[in-house]
């Protein structure tokens, strides 16, 4: 497709002046435009539902999830997959983030690597990505090389296959078993997709990786109950959260959270089940993490 073509590098009518303008009338304008980016993704709720339940049986499997992407799509992307380590404490091989041109691509731009094809399959073998695995290609344009290698090989091997996309022409929907198209209409600046395109792209990934640790077990109630304390800020906040559950003291949640080994959801079954951490460990692993089921079953006797 000729790039003048795509959705995302036509002129937008409501910012045809916005060089005449004053600072405040120019937010004022972005501001209107990035209201209908929820509005959009609203629209594909249907097909992330469907992405995420293959991403959770991935996971069930032992698989992980993939980003690759180029420029802002690809720093999306690892900026997504590396929040969910301190947040919900995955193994960092579990939601990792592919970007063209590599680490050097994430500080400054490399525009030429998303052209270099063979790199897509290079990156994804040398992570070990296997057809037991989910890739997502993000791609505002839809048209990156790179990406679209990728995911070709993807594919091929086996692997679930998805794209989130701005443009409907999109050249990786023909790759992908989910095709995300979030329809953010042109951008304020034609061709400027790291602005409604990037909004849309990091509202549609935190929904992924927040609902699949969320039906993995990683939430109680609506509290991170998986974090990893690996500073002071998160060990305080841990803490607070096992108060906050389970109703107790501070002395309690701390004498909780150091016999826990530093685990906020094995100390909050201990305070709640009043048990011990063996105990507590068990019976949260015949429940596959899902504390809400283990508090139900041992209080109704159906284990003890």
């Amino acid at each position: 497709m000729s790039i003048d073509r795509l959705t995302t590098e036509r002129e937008n009518p409501a910012s045809a002046d916005i060089d005449a303008k004053s600072s405040r009338d120019i937010l004022a304008i972005i501001n209107t435009e990035d209201k209908k980016v929820p509005f959009a993704v609203e629209k594909c709720l249907d097909t992330i539902a469907s992405l995420v339940d293959d991403v959770v049986a991935s996971f069930k499997r032992g698989g992980k999830l993939v980003y690759i992407g180029a420029g802002t799509s690809g720093r999306l992307g690892v900026l997504d997959a590396s929040e969910c380590p301190p947040t919900y404490g995955t193994d960092p091989a579990m939601v990792q983030g592919l970007i063209a041109g590599g680490k050097e691509a994430l500080v400054r731009s490399i525009e030429w690597a998303e052209d270099r094809t063979e790199d897509g399959v290079r990156d994804l073998e040398r992570i070990l990505f296997t057809g037991n695995d989910v890739l997502v290609g993000i791609t505002a344009s839809g048209q990156a090389p790179y990406v679209l290698r990728a995911m070709k090989h993807a594919g091929e091997i086996g692997a679930v296959v998805a794209a989130l996309s701005c443009n409907p022409g999109s050249e990786t929907f023909k790759l992908a078993r989910h095709a995300i198209f979030v329809d953010v209409g042109p951008e304020v600046v034609a061709g400027s997709t790291p602005m409604k395109g990037g909004t849309a792209q990091k509202l549609v990934l935190n929904m992924i990786t927040t609902a699949a640790m969320i039906r993995l077990g990683k939430v109680y109630k609506n509290y991170m109950i998986d974090l990893r304390p690996v500073n002071r800020k998160l060990i305080e906040r841990s803490k607070n959260l096992i108060m906050k559950v389970s109703g107790c003291d501070r002395s309690r949640a701390e004498a909780a959270f150091e016999a826990s080994g530093g685990k906020p959801k094995i100390a909050i079954l201990m305070v709640i089940l009043d048990i011990g951490r063996d105990e507590a460990e068990r019976i949260a692993a015949e429940h596959d993490g899902h504390i809400s089921l283990a508090i139900e079953a041992y209080r109704s006797g159906e284990i003890s």
